[in-house]
């Protein structure tokens, strides 16, 4: 035979309950948030930057046959800029750098024009 699950009520839980009221009674009245702080929310939020030097289209067969060393020809030429994108929209285009020993970076050029609201 089996048990119906019975009907909880808040007494069976008290701390759950008066969690509740206190989220809902400290509630802000109605206050017009501030433009600053809207903004300060925005500055932690992570996207996803690229920095694409070119593209390759190959078949699965070719792929599988590359080891440590192979060469994937891609369809840019030395010198032409890179696209930066942010989550998978190209927005700006630049040009690599060397920065010290062992690290690189972009150079931005151009800002993409359709990224840009005219607003």
């Amino acid at each position: 035979m089996t048990e119906t699950p019975s009907k909880t009520t808040g007494a069976e839980f008290p701390e759950i309950e008066d969690d509740a009221a206190a989220i809902f009674d400290e509630a802000p009245q109605a206050e017009a948030p501030k433009a600053g702080r809207n903004i300060e929310a925005m500055l932690n939020v992570g996207l996803d930057v690229q920095i694409v030097l070119g593209h390759a289209r190959l078949p699965i067969a070719q792929l599988l046959k590359f080891g440590r060393g192979s060469v994937i020809e891609l369809d840019k030429k030395i010198g032409e800029p890179v696209e930066v994108m942010i989550n998978d929209r190209l927005v700006a285009r630049g040009d690599l750098v060397k920065l010290g020993e062992a690290r690189i970076g972009v150079s931005l050029t151009e800002i993409v024009k359709d990224y840009v609201s005219d607003d």
